[in-house]
């Protein structure tokens, strides 16, 4: 992930001091642990000005507004308690070339600030404080005590300083080429580590943008440049310090990331925020997808291979339990042969009632024939016993076994991030195994669970262009029966495997081909378990002949009047191969 660099904090500095000094503070929300969002007003316009302090992600740009969920964070509450009705009056840099900026509020334009609130964007250092008009700390993101930093501890009512000075010399526009090429130079390795070793304030992906910009490669070693490679290359480093000085930024995309210079672009955007927010919100999405992914399939893993050893221990106990006839049966044989029995004997051999084939029982030389049929009736019983008690028990694993063997087909659907709706699936998969018991996180908030009746659905259409809806986990597959199925769709669901629940859509009276049936039923055996086989039983009917049994847990239903079909999944991976081949043609020429 590239993170925000001085050039890019600048760029977003002068953006916003151009277009939101001076504007009001109406709102203070925190999104999530590591981000805040502020309401600006101005004459003209209003938005939320987006503050992060993540990790990874650390930075601050205009974006969309926050979900209208509960605000319970303690940090958020001080800052709208402290800055609410405030017109912020001014941005300022703490210090040349710190990646800080100061957002200064006050009554009003012209008086002078009352409070500070300073964004401090340096990678896992990252943090967001607010100071009072005498620079004394009030409130920050994170508190940072002196066990954890002598240098620069962060505590309420300290007196706020401005981070160290870097020890790097600091790139300058009236420094000589002849003085920054020495500089340069002095420590011979690649031109990218020469550069970044040389000057503060540069970050690896401005390196590499200048040496794309002055047509070299990163790993170029000083000895094979020429003397017009040095100019080209001083001469973009000179109009990288002009264009901060000057504010002159031009934001767009590049094949690894972004720039605010317009070197390497391979596309604008349309400005600084945008790019941004489209950006990090990708970025970050796919990062906790990863991370949620991973987290859920080795919790999966570990609950069903438990339940699957669990499953075969009940099933060899009813195996054992299934020889009790034969204990009965031996015990009657010896209750009737027991006038041939002699002292000492370790065996009879006593014809079988039903057969006449003679059967060998063996007998405890300590006891009788009786005595030993007594202890056979005795085993007879407690494995008849064990059988009653351990055929429910074997009947609640196996219902267990098989609805988590649902979710972790709806897991295997979601190998990748492509889509905000991807991740919102995932959290609905972790807030569904949070509420069913199976996880548990201190961190956990319930508001991050969605409640949209008709979001997030894989949506897709039948040749004959009828909508289709694919459940992308047990909510959703709820919600398709529950609250989106009228009497005139038609639902589908792979029998006997766990997949996605499917529904077609229909209005009243219309009738599908048998084309929009079979392509709904590839579908739905695409959108499940058996993805790989070449042909899948699929059933399918009227909503209002599926049910969700009393107490059943999420995604479990029955299901009658149902037709069988077979559905072949690869009919459909066939033909999203054949669109991305069409999309990357269309994309080359």
């Amino acid at each position: 992930m590239q993170p925000v660099d001085f050039t890019t904090l600048m760029a977003i500095g002068h953006n916003l001091r151009c277009h939101w000094v001076p504007s009001r503070c109406e709102q203070v929300v925190q999104r999530d642990t590591t981000s805040i969002a502020i309401a600006l007003r101005t004459l003209d316009r209003r938005g939320w000005l987006t503050i992060s302090w993540h990790p990874q992600g650390a930075r601050l740009h205009l974006g969309k507004a926050p979900p209208k969920v509960a605000d319970t964070f303690t940090f958020s509450q001080q800052l709208k308690h402290q800055l609410n009705q405030l017109a912020l009056v001014a941005i300022a840099s703490v210090a040349p070339w710190e990646r800080v900026l100061d957002l200064q509020f006050g009554p009003r334009p012209g008086d002078p600030p009352q409070w500070h609130l300073y964004v401090e964007v340096m990678g896992k250092y990252s943090n967001v404080i607010l100071a009072n008009a005498q620079n004394q700390i009030v409130t920050a993101a994170h508190q940072v005590s002196d066990q954890q930093s002598r240098l620069r501890p962060i505590q309420t009512g300290d007196a706020y300083t401005p981070p160290p000075a870097m020890l790097s010399p600091l790139p300058s526009l009236t420094e000589s080429q002849q003085s920054w090429q020495e500089r340069v130079t002095l420590v011979p390795k690649s031109l990218q580590k020469m550069l970044m070793q040389s000057y503060g304030g540069l970050s690896s992906a401005l390196v590499r943008s200048q040496l794309l910009a002055a047509q070299l490669a990163p790993d170029q070693t000083p000895d094979t440049l020429t003397p017009q490679d040095w100019d080209r290359l001083f001469g973009v480093w000179q109009q990288w310090l002009t264009k901060l000085e000057q504010g002159q930024f031009q934001p767009g995309w590049t094949e690894t990331g972004y720039t605010v210079l317009g070197w390497g672009m391979i596309a604008p955007a349309p400005d600084i925020h945008t790019l941004l927010e489209t950006y990090y919100a990708q970025q970050l999405n796919q990062q906790r997808f990863d991370h949620l992914s991973n987290q859920l399939r080795q919790k999966l893993k570990g609950l069903l291979g438990k339940l699957r050893q669990k499953a075969d221990g009940f099933e060899q106990r009813l195996d054992q339990s299934a020889q009790a006839e034969q204990y009965r049966q031996k015990g009657d044989l010896l209750m009737a042969y027991a006038h041939q029995w002699q002292p000492g004997m370790t065996q009879m051999i006593v014809d079988d009632f039903a057969t006449g084939d003679p059967v060998a029982i063996a007998i405890d030389p300590d006891k009788t024939a009786i005595q030993q049929a007594q202890r056979l009736y005795k085993q007879h019983q407690k494995l008849k016993r064990a059988k009653d008690a351990v055929a429910p028990l074997l009947t609640a694993v196996r219902a267990e076994l098989a609805y988590l063997e649902q979710v972790e087909a709806a897991l295997g659907q979601l190998n990748r991030y492509g889509e905000p709706a991807d991740l919102a699936a995932l959290l609905d998969i972790r807030h569904e195994l949070i509420q069913q018991g199976y996880m548990a996180d201190p961190d956990y908030r319930s508001s991050e669970a969605r409640a949209s009746k008709d979001e997030g659905f894989r949506r897709q259409t039948t040749p004959a262009g009828l909508p289709v809806l694919i459940g992308r986990n047990n909510r959703q597959n709820d919600l398709l029966v529950s609250a989106i199925a009228t009497d005139y769709d038609l639902w589908f669901h792979t029998q006997e495997i766990p997949g996605s629940h499917v529904l077609l859509r229909l209005d009243p009276g219309q009738a599908p081909s048998d084309r929009d049936l079979q392509y709904v039923a590839d579908l739905t055996a695409y959108y499940s378990r058996a993805r790989l086989a070449d042909q899948v039983p699929v059933v399918y009917t009227q909503p209002k002949y599926v049910y969700k049994p009393k107490g059943a847990r999420p995604g479990m239903v029955i299901y009658k009047q149902e037709t069988v079909m077979w559905g072949q999944p690869r009919r459909i991976e066939q033909q999203a191969q054949q669109a991305g081949d069409l999309a990357s043609a269309v994309a080359e020429a």
